[in-house]
């Protein structure tokens, strides 16, 4: 996914643009907002990633922009002012999340997924989700690699469902935690571990090529290659 973030807190920006990268994500730090706006409209990006409070023109005035062109990203605006008020009228102005500072990088990405599943869910869905041989049926939610059919618990299957979304990138266990079970960073929590090997135990058997990963410290990745 293309973003474009429009931030001139230089330690925020890198951050930011460091953790997007690692999700697979293509980025482009912006600091100004009215140079923001042209990279906004000639780089056509899925998603802008937009600080409120702005030198040149703020982070209100770039959204109404942005509204008014009729450019079909999607915006989550980000800001220090945290009182109500001040989250409605960044979404009067056209955002469609508010996130306040600070924050934490796993919370940032789920609010992307949300605010991009809004356009998924416009769009006709696939009814099949696959990576090399193994395909999830999400009408029928039947599962099968090669020729052969598995069986799944529901749980397993929303963690199979995001790793099938997301393939050859590395999903945290804080991340798995929110997006499965909803639940914030737990240290103590082993359950992702747990349901991660009993995935393996159905899907990586028989000599067949792994395609679960755990990627010590970071988390755990669908991939053919196990790089």
């Amino acid at each position: 996914m293309k973003i474009i973030i429009v931030e001139d807190d230089p330690r925020v920006g890198d951050f930011l643009r460091r953790g997007l990268d690692a999700e697979g994500h293509s980025t482009e730090l912006v600091c100004d907002g009215r140079q923001a706006l042209a990279f906004i409209r000639h780089g056509e990006p899925d998603l802008v990633i937009l600080d409120r409070m702005l030198p040149g023109i703020d982070g209100i005035q770039i959204c109404t922009e942005i509204r008014s062109l009729g450019l079909p990203c999607r915006i989550l605006m980000l800001s220090a002012l945290a009182e109500v008020e001040d989250r409605v009228k960044g979404l009067r102005s056209g955002a469609d999340d508010y996130l306040s500072k600070p924050f934490h990088l796993e919370e940032l990405l789920a609010r992307i997924d949300a605010v991009m599943q809004r356009d998924r869910q416009a769009q006709p869905r696939d009814t099949v989700l696959r990576y090399a041989d193994l395909a999830m049926d999400l009408e029928r939610y039947t599962v099968s690699r090669g020729e052969r059919t598995l069986g799944f618990t529901a749980k397993e299957l929303k963690i199979l469902e995001l790793l099938l979304r997301n393939p050859e990138r590395v999903l945290s266990r804080e991340r798995i935690l929110n997006q499965v079970w909803g639940m914030n960073e737990d240290p103590l929590t082993n359950v992702v571990d747990v349901y991660m090997a009993r995935l393996r135990k159905k899907i990586d058997t028989d000599g067949l090529t792994r395609l679960i990963h755990t990627r010590r410290g970071l988390g755990y990745v669908l991939s053919s290659s196990g790089s």
